[in-house]
């Protein structure tokens, strides 16, 4: 059985957006918040931040599809994203 995997964005805060992957998003959010080990170089810099999108998909290679795809956006694209 595969297990769901979910592609999310939050926003930092300064106010930039960054795109991720994860099985778990709450651990994943709660990393990037607290953990310095663990969470992105990004994101650490940049705390605390607030996951504003999540979409699941059924696999983690559609994960790594569609996060690419959500990185090639402009800012513009993901706020609108976000919001539907």
């Amino acid at each position: 059985m595969m297990s769901d995997w979910f592609v999310y964005i939050v926003r930092c805060a300064d106010n930039s957006l960054y795109t991720g992957i994860a099985l778990d998003v709450e651990r994943r959010v709660e990393e990037h918040n607290n953990n310095n080990r663990l969470a992105a170089k990004y994101t650490r810099a940049r705390r605390p931040v607030a996951l504003v999108y999540s979409e699941t998909v059924a696999s983690k290679s559609e994960a790594a599809r569609r996060e690419s795809a959500i990185k090639q956006l402009s800012k513009e694209e993901k706020e609108c994203l976000i919001k539907t």
